[in-house]
């Protein structure tokens, strides 16, 4: 075994949010969006990630509040789903993703977009209460905030957070621009992904670590 390196869990962790704490520019958020954002940098290694995210004032709070009360937490891709941490959840929250679901590749083709943005048509049943993760698709996000136009049940916090070269940035400056009154976390331009978006989802759920 090579020497030299740490090998404590604990001893990691404290090292890395420190190193985050004291190169990444934090001062603008509060305590809690604060904590959130040192876990999206944390999945990511990119202290210069604070520049980009845009948070709702009201956010931290609002996802917390929907975790205690059981609210669902729906995913975009199954990816997300498994990088939430379970026991940090306070009310066996529902963690969903509807991907897989056999409707949606028919939905997909007869509507002429993807199976990503044609899942979230069967999202409503749970989307009234629910943080919803964004981490991998565009168009998710883009037809999350078109079916709240058209009467959707009001989600209680977004996690918009999809990465790539065409949608990305389009959907996540649509979120900002035009949050619905939804509370919401993005991440603008291009980066983003699984990892980013559902260490936004455990920080908060971290943070009720004891209060359940």
């Amino acid at each position: 075994m090579a020497a030299g390196y740490i090998t404590d869990p604990a001893e990691i962790y404290r090292q890395s949010f420190a190193t985050i704490r004291a190169e990444a520019e934090l001062s603008r958020f509060d305590t809690a969006t604060a904590n959130i954002v040192v876990r999206m940098i944390h999945a990511c290694g990119m202290t210069d990630l604070a520049g980009d995210i845009v948070v709702s004032e009201e956010f931290a709070a609002a996802g917390q509040a929907a975790l205690v009360k059981g609210g669902a937490v729906i995913c975009d891709v199954e990816m997300v789903r498994h990088g939430i941490i379970g026991r940090l959840l306070p009310a066996e929250n529902a963690v969903l993703c509807a991907l897989s679901d056999p409707r949606v590749a028919e939905r997909a083709r007869l509507a002429g977009t993807t199976r990503s943005a044609a899942q979230v048509e069967l999202w409503d049943a749970q989307l009234e209460g629910a943080v919803v993760v964004i981490g991998n698709a565009p168009t998710a996000l883009f037809r999350l905030l078109e079916r709240i136009d058209e009467g959707a049940p009001m989600p209680a916090a977004i996690i918009g957070a999809p990465v790539g070269f065409v949608g990305a940035v389009e959907s996540k400056d649509a979120l900002i621009a035009n949050p619905r009154g939804v509370p919401f976390i993005a991440v603008r331009g291009r980066r983003g992904g699984s990892a980013i978006a559902a260490a936004a989802l455990n920080a908060l759920a971290a943070g009720l670590e004891g209060h359940g």
